[in-house]
């Protein structure tokens, strides 16, 4: 075979590897997180402000709020969440676009954890590490542009 050829019975393919029990067990531990980040969400009452949610849990006030007297990144988030367990997806969006939206992809997760856990290969994903950065970028994007338009509006 010349260097140029592609040996195809060579490569093993990432979706083939099965996950070891301890990446079983992460995926089930992030499931186990998410549903409880959501029962919580669920315990919280939405602040009518639209921010100040997380304050019912002991928290305090967001900083920058205080300080500068404007949102941050991440104003709302808690509340959109407690709108999103509830169904209420406007008032979700209102609260914070971001959250509805992050809220709306770790619904997705919690099944894709627990099928890829059961069948022992990450489903529909050959490497996690683009997904997960994909994710990650596109929800703190959106924070970001959410807090940006806020803030100079």
């Amino acid at each position: 075979m010349s260097p140029f050829e592609h040996d195809s019975s060579a490569e093993i393919e990432l979706d083939e590897q099965p996950l070891s029990p301890f990446g079983r067990g992460l995926l089930v531990g992030l499931a186990v997180f998410l549903v409880a980040g959501f029962g919580l969400s669920l315990y919280l009452k939405p602040d009518p402000n639209g921010y100040g949610t997380h304050q019912q849990l002991g928290l305090p006030e967001c900083t920058i709020r205080a300080l500068f007297n404007g949102p941050c990144p991440g104003c709302g988030m808690t509340t959109s969440f407690a709108h999103f367990v509830r169904g209420e997806f406007r008032a979700s969006a209102q609260a914070n676009p971001a959250g509805l939206w992050m809220a709306a992809g770790c619904v997705a997760l919690i099944p894709w954890c627990g099928i890829s856990a059961y069948r022992g290969r990450l489903w529909g994903v050959d490497d996690p590490w683009p997904a997960a950065a994909v994710l990650t970028a596109s929800w703190g994007g959106t924070s970001l542009l959410v807090w940006a338009w806020r803030w100079w509006l």
